[in-house]
């Protein structure tokens, strides 16, 4: 199977890479993939697959029934892009102003969809059921796949069963084309917002001594949540935590009312998470009362962290080797980005893994522009992972 699925991947490629480069051309906003899911599931029904469409509105699932006995397997592609505008100057270049592709989840559908052609041609050997899943809004918190899991994509249907695992991918720009980044536990952290308004008493800057300058509250305040990050989390428990916006709108010789902060928190275990939310609050509310000033703060819950599970991780590693060889299998560092792939891995075992694109431009940057040939490998390696995964687990 590992020869005819690689034959099948080349034979496929050159209609995958067409296929995702009207994807490219046609980017669609979080909630707004309306076309998007329409190419998806045209394709999916000329395969002959069960297909269900206005899954969270633009939500696509598409199950293919093999003939064989087996498990049933959950397959993930996000579908949606983000508000930039592109400047790579290619060919395929976004034509909808201010939205680009820049997360290559145009590379994750197309990538999807060639598996699912992949899978349809070996039907007959496929042991079980494949769910393929094509999410929107996973830009935008609070993300399509609490709400697809909400409308059932993980639950049993009809004569099909739920599905016992689940397995996506993301483009990295700085692993080679073709290459495969896995890693089992902790992968990828929880991301939250953190807004803080500080509120104090404006005045003459020449008069620091009548006002409270809301300001320097803020900036000790900056200093005071690293201090939590360094001296507060466990060791051996990673966090990153950055304010990323100050805003106090005064002047060379005004002490403004109020200051504004905005910032990022990241963290891989979710029980400090949570604690590390109190203790925000809990510092904030103390140094503005410290000066005399009083604050406001707000954490916004974004997505949890994202924890890949140690028996279907090795199923994954131990493919990879097989399917692109030992040495373009490399273990993922930690990942501090947020991904909202990880509600499917809190309901059912599973792996999110990294495929390389060898991009010199970074992920959500105006020239991200990742190698093509990189979907010969993110067709192909799922389309044989499914099958060895519904191999391993068929019915007797």
């Amino acid at each position: 199977m590992l020869d005819a699925v690689k034959s099948d991947a080349d034979d496929l490629y050159s209609e995958i890479v067409a296929f995702r480069r009207t994807l490219h051309r046609r980017p669609e906003l979080s909630g707004e993939e309306h076309e998007t899911a329409r190419r998806v599931a045209e394709r999916l029904t000329a395969l002959g697959l069960d297909v269900r469409t206005g899954v969270h509105d633009t939500g696509v699932v598409g199950t293919l029934h093999g003939g064989r006995p087996g498990p049933t397997l959950l397959l993930r592609a996000d579908m949606d892009a983000l508000p930039i505008q592109e400047e790579t100057g290619l060919d395929c270049a976004s034509e909808h102003e201010g939205v680009m592709h820049a997360c290559g989840h145009d590379l994750h559908t197309s990538s999807l969809l060639g598996t699912a052609m992949i899978l349809a041609r070996h039907r007959d050997e496929v042991h079980g059921q494949v769910r393929f899943c094509f999410q929107p809004h996973e830009e935008r918190i609070p993300g399509g796949a609490k709400f697809m899991i909400d409308e059932g994509v993980l639950d049993e249907t009809g004569d099909t069963p739920a599905p016992e695992a689940a397995f996506g991918q993301h483009v990295k720009p700085s692993l080679p084309p073709g290459t495969l980044g896995i890693r089992a536990g902790g992968f990828m952290a929880s991301a939250d917002e953190v807004f803080v308004t500080v509120e104090g008493e404006g005045g003459h800057a020449a008069n620091p001594h009548e006002a409270v300058d809301p300001t320097y509250v803020a900036s000790e305040i900056v200093g005071g949540l690293q201090s939590l990050i360094s001296r507060r989390c466990p060791p051996g428990v990673p966090s990153v935590l950055t304010i990323g916006r100050l805003v106090a709108d005064g002047a060379t010789n005004v002490i403004p009312e109020t200051a504004r902060l905005e910032g990022t928190f990241r963290a891989m275990d979710e029980e400090w998470r949570f604690r590390a939310h109190a203790l925000f609050r809990q510092l904030v509310h103390r140094t503005a009362e410290a000066h005399g000033a009083t604050a406001e703060v707000e954490v916004r819950e974004g997505y949890p962290a994202l924890h890949n599970h140690e028996t279907p991780t090795t199923l994954v590693q131990e493919a990879a080797r097989e399917y692109v060889g030992p040495e373009r299998t490399v273990e993922a560092d930690r990942w501090f980005a947020g991904e909202d792939f990880a509600y499917f891995l809190r309901e059912c075992p599973g792996t999110f893994y990294q495929l390389g694109v060898g991009s010199e431009h970074g992920l959500h940057t105006s020239r991200f522009n990742p190698d093509e040939e990189a979907l010969r490998t993110g067709t192909g390696f799922m389309a044989y992972l499914a099958w060895r995964y519904g191999r391993e687990h068929a019915q007797d």
